[in-house]
């Protein structure tokens, strides 16, 4: 059963924390174990952790991955693209003109002027082709990466619990390198060159992956969509090899929890992956690999719940939650973090 509770007023952080007079890491942490729940600022997580514990970040770059576009009928929209697939078309999510969620009422075939000369062409529903819904596969012409295109034309996504426009620098995490993200990782936002440094200095290793993510907007309870990820074999033996040891593979993020068990077998085996992986954990897939979770908070109905549940378990995470409504911690990419640990 996934946690339920209701968002309070005012628990969306408008603003990053840097905007709200707060370093990176001094957004507030809450440690979820199953003795009990205590309360810390981010950089206190190295002392949380153990020497011997294995953090897996997610090292994926974001895109300004937000367009205004023109529709036929002159209309300025705005467009997110939330990846490119390997045919080079895109997979688009059309908003409304007031960008308070997609504009459902599109059809195959829709044109759509981008700047920069481009022409886009919406194709079929993504990833059913036999159910349009929110997002499309669409075909630019002329043919154009989105790692070249988005740069030059494009703005970062944002929502209307924020207070403003914030810039790409604002939605980068310490560690990213690689482009292709539509929105950012943010579970590791909080992490500051001094964290990771107080970690590998208290004997905590720390391994990268990349899963490239979507865009974040989806109706309640749909399911997590296709993402692109790569598991390098270092990180792979490392996870391998911490959970023989018996130490714990801390996650972070949900995008890193589903690239580490989409590489990890019914033998509990981590291997080397790359590819795209529509894996969803839930009560059917547990978590094999993974054994702690840094996370930022979720919406009512994410189906993110599901995959804290995967790794933490259903009591753990309402616990969470509980605590989160009567701590009055601050949800979404700019506010508070949560570690489940055994």
């Amino acid at each position: 059963m996934t946690a339920t509770f209701t968002l309070p007023p005012g628990a969306e952080a408008p603003s990053p924390p840097e905007w709200r007079g707060l370093a990176r890491d001094e957004v507030r942490l809450m440690t979820v174990r199953p003795d009990g729940v205590t309360h810390a600022r981010f950089r206190d997580l190295p002392g949380l952790l153990r020497p011997g514990d294995l953090v897996v970040v997610n090292t994926s770059a974001t895109l300004p991955a937000r367009v205004d576009v023109r529709r036929a009928d002159g209309v300025v929209v705005p467009l997110h693209v939330s990846t490119q697939l390997d045919d080079g078309s895109w997979v688009v999510e059309l908003r409304r003109p007031d960008n308070r969620g997609p504009d459902l009422g599109v059809e195959p075939g829709t044109g759509l002027a981008l700047p920069g000369g481009v022409h886009l062409v919406l194709l079929d529903g993504h990833p059913d082709p036999q159910r349009p819904g929110r997002l499309w596969r669409a075909r630019p012409d002329p043919a154009v990466p989105t790692t070249a295109y988005l740069p030059a034309h494009g703005r970062p996504v944002g929502y209307g619990y924020l207070d403003g426009d914030f810039p790409l620098a604002a939605r980068q995490n310490v560690y990213a390198a690689e482009p292709g993200s539509a929105e950012m990782a943010s579970a590791g936002r909080p992490f500051s060159k001094t964290v990771l440094v107080r970690l590998i200095a208290r004997g905590v290793v720390v391994a990268p992956l990349v899963l490239h993510t979507g865009v974040s907007s989806p109706e309640p309870a749909e399911p997590p969509y296709p993402e692109r990820f790569a598991v390098p074999e270092v990180t792979a033996r490392l996870v391998t090899g911490t959970r023989a040891a018996r130490r714990r593979v801390v996650a972070v993020g949900t995008t890193v929890t589903r690239a580490l068990e989409s590489a990890t077998g019914e033998d509990g085996v981590t291997r080397p992956a790359t590819g795209w992986t529509d894996l969803v954990l839930g009560p059917d897939r547990p978590a094999r690999a993974v054994t702690g979770l840094v996370t930022g908070l979720h919406a009512p109905e994410a189906s993110h719940l599901q995959l804290l549940e995967a790794v933490a378990g259903p009591v753990l995470v309402a616990r969470a939650y509980e605590a989160a409504v009567a701590e009055r911690y601050l949800w979404h990419e700019f506010g508070d973090s949560m570690l489940f640990l055994p």
